[in-house]
Parts: C-alpha cells; sequence; structure tokens
C-alpha cells in the first residue's frame, strides 16, 4: 500500500494496516461468508452479472453513484455528465469513451440509469441512478462489509448492515476522493483483475472457491461449466476459457472435463485473500471518512464518534483480536 497517499487523503494513518488483514486468523472463515453472501446477490439475478461483474462495467456503474452523490447543481464542475464519467474512466484505464457509451445506454434502458437534460444547462446531460440501482449497492455494500464484521467485531458497520439509504449516499460521498486509489488497488492484484477484467469472471472463481468452502477440501471442487453457465446467465465457452486462462496463469488444474475435477492451487487462495484484504481496507477507511463527516453536522452517536476517533491507532484494534 502506499501509505504517503493514504496518509494525504485520510490526514493520518489509516485504522486498519493492510499487512494486519490479510494475515488475520480468521480471514478464511471472513471469506466464506463474503462468498456466501456475495454469490446470494446475484444468485437470483443472472442478469446483473452479464450487465455490472466486470471492472470497467463495475467502475462506471460505481462512479455514477460517486458524481450524484457529490452533486451540487450550482456548481457546474460536479456535474455528473456523460463527458465527466468518460474523462474519468480514461483516466482510470478501464475503459474507453465508446465502451462507455454503450455500457449507459444499455443501464438506461434496463431502468439502472437516467440521463436527464440539467434544469441550468439543457445542453448538458446529467446522469442518475435510479431507485433500483442505489437498492442494488445497498445489498452489494452489506455483502462486501461482511468480512470486516467478522474480522473486527469491535467496530459497528451498523449502518451498511441495517442498508440505510442515507448512510449509503454520504458513503458514495466520501468515495469520490479515493476513487483513484481504488482504482491502483484492483490493479495490486492482477490475478483477480484476470477475472474482473471479462464480464462474470468474478463469479467463476467465486463459485469454485465456494464449492471448496462446501466440501471442506481446498484442493479441489467440482464446478462443472453447465451448472456455472446456468446460474449466472453465462455461456458454458465462456466459462470454460476463464478456467483455461486461470490454469494457463498457474491458479488451477483442470483434471476431468468439464470442470468435474479442478484443483485449486495455493497463488490462488493467496491472491483471493488479498484481494478480499484489498477491499477491507479500502472500505474500513471510507466508512471511517464517513462517519468522520458525519460527526462534523453534529448528528453523531457518541459510540460512532469513539469508533471514529481510533482511526489514528494504525491497526492497532485489528492487531487486539488476533
Amino acid at each position: 500500500m502506499e501509505d504517503a497517499e493514504v496518509e494525504r487523503l485520510i490526514g493520518g494513518r489509516p485504522r486498519l494496516a493492510y499487512e494486519d488483514i490479510v494475515a488475520h486468523p480468521r480471514l478464511r472463515e471472513a471469506a466464506r461468508t463474503y462468498l456466501d453472501r456475495f454469490l446470494a446477490v446475484y444468485d437470483e439475478e443472472p442478469f446483473l452479472v452479464r450487465l455490472l461483474i466486470e471492472a470497467g462495467r463495475h467502475s462506471v456503474v460505481q462512479l455514477v453513484m460517486m458524481l450524484e452523490a457529490t452533486y451540487e447543481p450550482a456548481k457546474r464542475e460536479t456535474w455528473p455528465t456523460l463527458g465527466r464519467v468518460k474523462e474519468m474512466m480514461g483516466a482510470f484505464g478501464f475503459a474507453s469513451g465508446r465502451h462507455v457509451d454503450e455500457l449507459i445506454g444499455r443501464l438506461c434502458e434496463v431502468g439502472f440509469l437516467e440521463l436527464q437534460p440539467s434544469e441550468h444547462d439543457r445542453r448538458s446531460k446529467i446522469l442518475k441512478g435510479t431507485e433500483r440501482l442505489w437498492a442494488h449497492d445497498r445489498q452489494w455494500l452489506a455483502a462486501h462489509f461482511v468480512p470486516l464484521a467478522i474480522c473486527c467485531p469491535q467496530h459497528d458497520y451498523g449502518p451498511v448492515e441495517r442498508r440505510d439509504p442515507q448512510f449509503q449516499v454520504r458513503f458514495r460521498h466520501a468515495t469520490m476522493p479515493f476513487a483513484t486509489l481504488g482504482a491502483k488497488l484492483i490493479r495490486s492484484v492482477p490475478d483477480m483483475l484476470m477475472f474482473f477484467e471479462h464480464a462474470g469472471g468474478y463469479m467463476v472463481v467465486a463459485a469454485l472457491l465456494q464449492a471448496a468452502f462446501a466440501t471442506g477440501d481446498p484442493s479441489h471442487a467440482a464446478v462443472p461449466y453447465t451448472g456455472v453457465a446456468e446460474r449466472f446467465g453465462l455461456s458454458r465457452t465462456h466459462v470454460r476459457r476463464l478456467l483455461g486462462a486461470a490454469e494457463e496463469a498457474g491458479l488451477v488444474r483442470l483434471h476431468a472435463r468439464g470442470g468435474h475435477r479442478v484443483e485449486i492451487l495455493p497463488r490462488l487462495w493467496a491472491s483471493h485473500d488479498r484481494g478480499i484484504s484489498c477491499g477491507m481496507y479500502f472500505h474500513d477507511m471510507i466508512y471511517v471518512e464517513t462517519i468522520k463527516g458525519h460527526a462534523l453536522s453534529g448528528s453523531l452517536s457518541a459510540a460512532e464518534g469513539a469508533d471514529a476517533g481510533s482511526r489514528h491507532t494504525g491497526g492497532a484494534h485489528l492487531r487486539r483480536v488476533k
């Protein structure tokens, strides 16, 4: 982690240290619960897998919500316009302008985004997430805070767990200054990025690891290509190619046709642990900043204030539960 950049963003050391998270004795337990909760968000809606589970697509959706949360009509520089989304996505290196146009068009078609003329300048169009998108994001956030709740029970993540819509908007507002850091963290685990760069790619590795947890054998699992494809609305060929690429990268070995016996190599587990840890590190940092900003408004509870005040301990709280 780039300590100088993080300290510049938050004015001190983060509450949780990345090194402590990745070495936490309950991390695998947290990963198992996370996989169950995360996959449950999409199991009933395979359409969302094809639409949202890919780094560029996911980043567009997250960016629109951050821009909407920080939007001030009187300040043109805050307007969540299509041009601004394209500019920021280009800076992150996740999608071309044409790709952004196509994705936003599709998201508008299916009722996740709206593109409307600005009330202040009819020549400019403002992007806005619908309630369907914000409701999905509340479920997504709740799943991603599960590992933190398991490894750090001394911290209160209640507003996320309760899916508080007002807290959600504040959280997305607080995320904006961290957008570049978030893109860097995604790229810091290239084995996971390999899956994120393909539509539904992470769902395949998540299903594989979930199957290994279910059988109690971390070294082997069965993920029949047809079953995974049907579960997530993907093609069987797509699943086969993803696992084939994982084998070439040294993450798995395929011992039977059709995904009926997959050997999971230690490198995949280690990379997934690092990916989970990056997410926990990132989300807790923003959670603390959200609480801190809420405290400035005078509406923060004493317990939340004390929790946010522990930020500068640089991981001490995490080490105490080891």
